[in-house]
């Protein structure tokens, strides 16, 4: 006599991500540490000398956090009105910030009071930086124009009007003083130099301009506005050479990793994304809870802070080698699972000599119940609770046993009303997986010819029943528009694709006309 064969379970493919460097590399932060600031953050500056400080700008404050911090160990708070874009001189001993009151004030980080306070914008500053001699100061405004101010005389240097909108962003020449770069909503990026009356390059970004960066080598420009991120080589005379559109919403900010081999940006729709700077694809995503408008990385990149608009600073630390060691400590004291998946993936090679031992079969309940013909018992055992929820392939897998044998149909027969309405719960919740809607559309059309006769003597039966009609309608107006786009894709790739046939997936359809014809009785 043949030994009973247990029911076979199809192992699915899981979706999960590709673990690579940069996945084992920016998720090796601890959780992050959360602040909640006075406003809206728009802007964060790390100081450029160690402790590394970082200036965060929110509402009508400036507030300095050291490195691992929770409390501001300096706040400036000399504002009318809502500021703007502090930022760190190189030597880290002043700040600078402008203002919606049209004043750019200077700091000592050491002290409280503005040093100096440069008066000649005519609305709000938004953009400011110091040049790379540590002597000047550049500035744009809502008022169209970019200055140059020389801070020891406290006096305007030049002055250019060449925007014709509000100028919301702007950079620094680190490797040349004269030189400085700005972004505006009018789409346009500008080169100034400031031996020069005019802009030297203009490059159009064709959305308003959020944010500017460039690269270290200052070869590369790259401009934020809009969902687009543009890469610009400015020694070509600011050719574009990527345009990138990960994001959803609003590109807010651009940063750079401390290698330069990794550019992030941060948007309205929650996410940063981090692309490689050789090939510029996104090779890692960290999500958050609100909208983002300000980015800045750590040397290091010992630190992720981000400023979102409810007013959150959320902070990221690199885990530290000693917690790397404490966590494989932990990891190597717990063994049992590491000791228990050992050698499963292991392929033989070519010359191996394989000993197999015999392995005693042990069956599942179901099985168990299968081999007795037992096939309402064995369905009522694949339809435990947490079974069908945390593995829905084994129930569908004795569904798809029982209707090769036959019996399918008598063992989804004679339920009452809890049954038939744990199984629905379950049809509902898998039907239109598209792993399981083979089996389970069967299963359906079983169901609906069994228990039609009894529609209208249960409220909870005929509102599941209901909600299964509005669930099949729903997925196949689905896959119809579905069907559309590949018709139209089809006709835009014919002339450089080779024609394919598309197999309609209409499997699914045949639950409709009694779906119909129950909700009509009911």
């Amino acid at each position: 006599m043949a030994s009973f064969k247990s029911t076979k379970i199809p192992i699915y493919p899981k979706l999960g991500e590709k673990v690579t460097p940069d996945t084992l590399y920016w998720k090796n932060y601890k959780a992050p540490v959360q602040i909640k600031e006075f406003g809206a953050v728009t802007s964060i500056d790390f100081s450029s000398l160690a402790p590394h400080n970082y200036a965060v700008t929110a509402s009508t404050r400036i507030h300095i956090y050291g490195p691992f911090s929770t409390e501001p160990v300096k706040t400036f708070t000399r504002f009318k009105d809502t500021a703007y874009s502090g930022k760190f001189r190189s030597d880290g001993q002043l700040l600078v910030a402008g203002c919606e009151d049209s004043m750019v004030r200077l700091f000592d980080v050491s002290g409280k009071v503005a040093l100096r306070v440069f008066k000649g914008h005519t609305k709000g500053v938004h953009v400011t930086d110091f040049t790379s001699d540590c002597y000047h100061i550049l500035t744009g405004s809502d008022d169209y124009t970019c200055r140059l101010w020389d801070i020891p005389n406290s006096t305007e240097l030049t002055s250019y009007k060449e925007h014709t909108d509000y100028i919301r962003c702007g950079i620094t020449s680190k490797l040349n003083r004269d030189i400085f770069i700005t972004g505006s909503y009018d789409h346009t990026l500008r080169m100034f130099d400031a031996r020069v009356e005019k802009s030297v390059m203009t490059m159009d970004h064709s959305q308003p301009v959020e944010s500017v960066l460039l690269y270290p080598s200052e070869g590369l420009l790259v401009s934020a506005g809009g969902r687009y991120v543009k890469v610009w080589d400015l020694l070509k005379g600011g050719q574009p050479l990527v345009s990138l559109k990960n994001h959803h919403k609003t590109v807010t900010c651009l940063s750079l990793s401390s290698n330069g081999q990794r550019l992030l940006s941060a948007s309205l729709d929650r996410h940063v994304k981090i692309y490689n700077t050789t090939n510029y694809k996104v090779v890692h995503n960290f999500d958050y809870a609100a909208s983002i408008l300000s980015l800045a990385l750590a040397p290091d990149d010992e630190s992720i802070v981000v400023g979102m608009t409810n007013g959150v600073l959320s902070i990221k630390h690199r885990k530290s080698p000693e917690e790397k060691r404490e966590m494989a400590g932990k990891q190597r004291m717990q063994p049992v699972y590491r000791i228990f998946v050992k050698g499963r993936n292991y392929v033989p090679k070519k010359d191996d000599f394989l000993v197999s031992k015999p392995v005693k079969s042990h069956l599942a309940k179901y099985d168990k119940q299968l081999k007795k013909f037992n096939i309402s018992k064995a369905l009522d055992t694949a339809l435990e609770s947490w079974r069908r929820n945390r593995k829905p392939e084994i129930t569908v897998a004795v569904m798809k046993e029982l209707d090769r044998r036959g019996t399918l149909k008598n063992a989804l027969a004679g339920r009452d009303e809890q049954n038939l309405s744990q199984l629905l719960n379950f049809l509902i919740g898998n039907v239109v997986d598209p792993r399981f809607t083979p089996v389970l559309v069967t299963a359906t059309e079983m169901i609906l010819d069994i228990y039609q006769a009894v529609v209208g003597q249960s409220s909870v039966v005929d509102r599941q029943l209901v909600r299964l009609q509005e669930l099949v309608e729903r997925e196949v107006d689905y896959q119809q528009d579905l069907l559309e786009v590949l018709g139209m894709l089809d006709t835009l790739f014919a002339a450089s694709l080779p024609r394919k046939e598309y197999t309609v997936p209409i499997v699914i359809l045949s639950i409709l006309p009694k779906c119909a014809l129950v909700h009509q009785r009911w």
